[in-house]
């Protein structure tokens, strides 16, 4: 079985303005500005949340040109000017991409070589750059060079206490998180009626602990 951690939760909004607010009256915190992502058209900010674990902030970047014959990655498109911004997604961290996407029947995408500034990485992004299950299966992504995003993050005081997931299809989602070594990292409920596909993050701050999420 592949060895897969999580690794950092996706905040989504239709401009990086629009998500930065959406933190910093969630959370209390100002998100730092991460950089860009040159393939996909996109720019983020981002908050440490612990040891090689943070919180991406990411929306399209206005001045970049359109990615070459795809979609942008994390439903990005799908998004106008009216959007809220939300949890979206989440991301798991492994050692070895193509042993832990070959482990699940699941289609998590296409592997996908990407760069910001030092940073290199590979990831899953599906052909049609949805979210996979209502974004409660995680894209999986392989740092390079021993070097993490959290290497040089600031420390504003902020972690991660929980991480769950609703969805009506529970059950099918927990054998697919097992195949990948993930089934401990990500609890998974049914909805209660009434709500939708949904995750749940519990953020200790220097101010309290705060949720984000459907009910934040």
């Amino acid at each position: 079985m592949p060895i897969s951690y999580a690794d950092h939760l996706v905040v989504t909004a239709p401009t990086l303005a629009a998500g930065i607010a959406y933190i910093e009256q969630t959370l209390g915190i100002t998100p730092p500005i991460g950089g860009d992502h040159v393939r996909m058209g996109t720019h983020n900010a981002v908050l440490k949340l612990g040891h090689s674990f943070y919180l991406e902030v990411i929306a399209i970047n206005p001045a970049a040109p359109l990615p070459v014959a795809r979609p942008r990655w994390f439903g990005l498109d799908q998004l106008d000017a009216g959007s809220h911004p939300r949890l979206a997604t989440w991301v798991a961290r492994t050692d070895d991409i193509a042993a832990a996407l070959a482990a699940t029947q699941m289609p998590l995408g296409v592997i996908e070589d990407m760069q910001r500034s030092a940073l290199q990485w590979q990831i899953t992004i599906p052909a049609d750059g949805q979210l996979l299950f209502d974004g409660i299966m995680p894209s999986l992504i392989q740092w390079h060079n021993g070097v993490h995003p959290t290497d040089n993050m600031p420390d504003l005081g902020c972690s991660l206490v929980s991480l769950e997931g609703f969805h009506p299809k529970a059950a099918l989602l927990k054998e697919a998180l097992q195949a990948i070594g993930l089934q401990s990292h990500l609890p998974l409920h049914t909805p209660a009626s009434g709500q939708h596909a949904h995750l749940l993050a519990l953020i200790q701050t220097p101010s309290g602990l705060h949720p984000l999420g459907l009910s934040d």
